[in-house]
């Protein structure tokens, strides 16, 4: 691909998130992943990194609890919620946004916890290769958490199949980690409750990995 095609795809990814974030005010709920905060919430508060921060949830979590937090989205749309969403908590000072296409760019630094939460888009997108650049920042000693879906949600289970979820022992191998360099401290799926379109109860299968860096 040339560097204008680049620039092309780089410029369709942002105005598809864009036009997806002005469908309403608000996208997602305003809550933390619960994924998140059940695997980070005993962790000792150092630099975070979260990939595709959206409107900012994690982020804001992260620094309530301590955590330095660098939120990087493709949408400016996104990060200028999500930096309303921190001056709202009075945590402005702990997160700084950055907007990169993650496919063209990356955050710059060595971070304590780098995390992934359903870091999935359409089209050409190297899931692949960009978690094994997050990898790559992970700090000796720190964690890498990626969450994703499992498949579709009950109410329809096919949604997004095109997309392809992989299996948590399929993102590790797909991170191609040095033998003995990591260690792996969860890699399951679970079942997360939703509410569906109709207000009714559903639930939809995802999956978590986290893994540690020895050195």
């Amino acid at each position: 691909m040339s560097d204008h095609q680049h620039q092309d795809h780089a410029a369709a990814g942002e105005e598809f998130w864009d036009a997806r974030y002005r469908e309403s005010n608000r996208i997602w709920s305003g809550k933390a992943n619960a994924v998140l905060v059940r695997e980070v919430a005993d962790l000792t508060p150092g630099r975070a990194l979260d990939l595709g921060c959206g409107e900012g949830a994690d982020a804001v979590w992260l620094a309530r609890q301590g955590w330095r937090v660098t939120g990087t989205d493709i949408s400016g749309v996104a990060l200028e919620r999500a930096a309303r969403h921190a001056d709202e908590a009075e945590l402005a000072d702990r997160v700084e946004w950055q907007r990169h296409d993650l496919a063209e760019s990356f955050p710059a630094g060595e971070f304590d916890l780098v995390s992934a939460c359903f870091l999935h888009s359409y089209g050409d997108f190297p899931r692949e290769r960009i978690l094994r650049t997050a990898a790559a920042a992970v700090a000796p000693g720190g964690i890498l958490l990626i969450a994703g879906h499992a498949g579709g949600p009950s109410w329809d289970p096919e949604k997004h199949a095109e997309i392809g979820f992989p299996t948590p022992d399929e993102v590790l191998a797909q991170l191609e980690l040095p033998e003995g360099d990591w260690e792996v401290l969860l890699a399951a799926e679970h079942v997360q409750p939703l509410t569906a379109p109709d207000g009714r109860p559903g639930t939809r299968p995802d999956n978590a990995l986290k893994v540690r860096r020895l050195r």
